[in-house]
């Protein structure tokens, strides 16, 4: 069993690694650049951040709570950024599943903005 391992490792590292990204690839010619684009890779990065920022606040929260020390000022504090932290990462994936939901149902592509340009 090692040495079938060990040999897909061999065979698997004498291929080229191409560290170039494809001319028809995500990151081909920024000439190809279009707002549309632009705004998706916006959406999908704020998604990214906002749950990030709601899973380290309730965490944070969750520390709180459990160094409070059976403070009901601090418990409450940390019970009310548990449920500020919650609201938040609900609201934000509803956002995003209104409009997968809009393009799924209409055929509407809210993200897929094309702005018509002169001569085309």
């Amino acid at each position: 069993m090692l040495t079938m391992f060990t040999n897909i490792l061999i065979a698997a590292s004498q291929d080229p690694i191409n560290l170039r990204p494809d001319a028809g690839g995500s990151f081909g010619s920024l000439g190809d650049l279009q707002f549309a684009t632009i705004i998706q890779g916006l959406v999908g990065f704020v998604l990214i951040i906002a749950a990030l920022i709601f899973f380290f606040m309730l965490v944070f929260g969750g520390i709180r709570w459990i160094a409070s020390g059976g403070d009901k000022a601090q418990t409450e504090a940390a019970r009310n950024q548990i449920t500020a932290a919650l609201v938040g990462l609900v609201i934000v994936f509803a956002a995003w599943a209104i409009v997968q939901l809009i393009g799924t149902f209409f055929n509407v592509e809210l993200l897929d903005i094309t702005i018509p340009t002169p001569g085309k």
